[in-house]
């Protein structure tokens, strides 16, 4: 049987702001990591297939992530659920919920599998794709799909790896799947010149990795808190942990729907060149962003373990140095952003002239949004780790179908394209007030 290594930090640990960077930045990396090898796809396609092959992959993904958001709502919901069980000293509930949890996504995945590569033609075209821009769109999308169960556990298990005080073993297994991805995508589409098949072959790849290895090790003896084990249905638990984990859930369906939004605005406004404009902004906001959602998951596991143990001062601590350190972290995000503006742009973008310079003056607008978003990230999963998904989601939705949809449909009214680039920023500034109103308001309830 393997010794658990000393140096491994344990949920029931007080948190000083030092312990709480160092528990969470193996899942910071992770997401990072997540977010990179998600990137390599554009930037091969970008580079090696062109720039209508770059708009199609852009325009498709969205529907994807909607599909693959069902891990994340089990996975946040589902780990501060078990979180709460081990605080509790309810080992044997938290393994059965987490098994439970493991099987459901891998069905799920499969329905939503098929279902996707049957329906992904209409619903491009419902979107607006024609002639090649559609072909490429379902072409990489099917492709995707192939792996969608494995996505799904990928997410999951990325959320589940912090509660099963494993965090560095999650970071290492992305690793492994980004690495897979870059070398694949090299080859199939640099080498090979595969285009948006290699790239989505790639990723599916990836996602194989980030799945199924996590699965194998937890399905067999090991040293974390949690294991695979029998478990009987249980439809209330899964209600609770779906209920949960909604704010992410409707996150990831928003971010989908508003992307979708912004693409329909883009084309009206300034047509390819600003879908391809835009999907570079959100490849590096993923990364930007990575650094918050991390930070969240990896520190969503230790909020919960203290809440369910009733340990009110530790909680209260966790907040408020939390806040400190998103709020300094925000600070560098829109500076990063503002000063790598135009290294990013070039490295997409650098072969067209013109869109480059679309892309750079974007990207400095955007920038800004860094400044908000973290506070409102870390303030839904924060509600979410105290197993309320209602204020979690209420945060998610306005922020997303509410401010984001408003902003992206009144600005280019007034300001035109430009609208478009600062509708997320202020949109973003509504949902933090809105979020820390929420902090506000709930703190006797919850002790923190």
């Amino acid at each position: 049987m393997f010794r658990r290594d000393r140096k491994e930090i344990r949920l029931s640990e007080h948190f000083t702001s030092g312990k709480l960077m160092r528990y969470a930045m193996p899942t910071i990396i992770m997401m990072i990591f997540s977010s990179v090898y998600g990137i390599v796809d554009g930037f091969f396609v970008s580079n090696y297939a062109g720039k209508t092959a770059f708009s199609a992959v852009n325009f498709i993904y969205p529907l994807l992530i909607i599909l693959g958001a069902v891990g994340f709502m089990l996975g946040t919901g589902g780990c501060a659920r078990i979180a709460m069980a081990l605080g509790r000293k309810e080992e044997k509930k938290a393994n059965e919920l987490f098994s439970l949890i493991v099987y459901t996504a891998i069905a799920v995945g499969i329905f939503l599998a098929l279902l996707g590569i049957a329906f992904i033609r209409p619903i491009a075209v419902l979107m607006g794709a024609r002639g090649v821009l559609l072909e490429n769109s379902v072409l990489y999308g099917r492709v995707f799909l192939s792996a969608l169960p494995f996505y799904i556990l990928q997410f999951f298990f990325q959320c589940v790896f912090p509660a099963a005080e494993k965090p560095k073993l999650g970071l290492y297994i992305t690793a492994m799947a980004g690495v897979t991805n870059i070398a694949f995508d090299a080859l199939l589409v640099g080498v090979m010149k595969g285009g948006i098949v290699g790239a989505a072959a790639a990723t599916a790849f990836s996602q194989l990795i980030g799945g199924a290895v996590p699965l194998v090790y937890f399905g067999r003896r090991n040293t974390s808190r949690l294991k695979l084990t029998r478990c009987r249905f249980d439809g209330k638990s899964l209600v609770s942990v779906c209920a949960n984990g909604s704010s992410e859930f409707i996150s990831q369906i928003s971010a989908s729907v508003v992307a979708m939004l912004y693409n329909i605005q883009l084309m009206r406004y300034a047509g390819e060149n600003g879908v391809a404009a835009y999907g570079v902004l959100m490849y590096v906001c993923m990364i930007f962003q990575a650094v918050f959602i991390g930070y969240s998951t990896g520190c969503a596991p230790i909020i919960s373990y203290h809440y369910g143990a009733q340990n009110i001062d530790e909680l209260k601590g966790l907040r408020r140095r939390s806040l400190k350190i998103i709020s300094l972290c925000s600070v560098a995000m829109v500076l990063s952003g503002l000063l790598l503006s135009r290294p990013f742009s070039a490295l997409f973008v650098g072969y067209d002239e013109r869109l480059m310079e679309m892309t750079v003056t974007a990207f400095s607008i955007f920038s800004f949004s860094f400044l908000p978003s973290g506070f409102v990230i870390f303030c839904s999963s924060f509600f979410t780790a105290l197993g309320d998904g209602l204020t979690s989601a209420l945060i998610s939705g306005l922020r997303t179908l509410v401010f984001q949809c408003g902003m992206v449909i009144l600005l280019p009214l007034i300001f035109d394209i430009n609208g478009i680039w600062w509708s997320i920023t202020a949109a973003e500034c509504a949902a933090m007030a809105t979020a820390l109103c929420f902090l506000a308001l709930k703190r006797k309830k919850y002790n923190y």
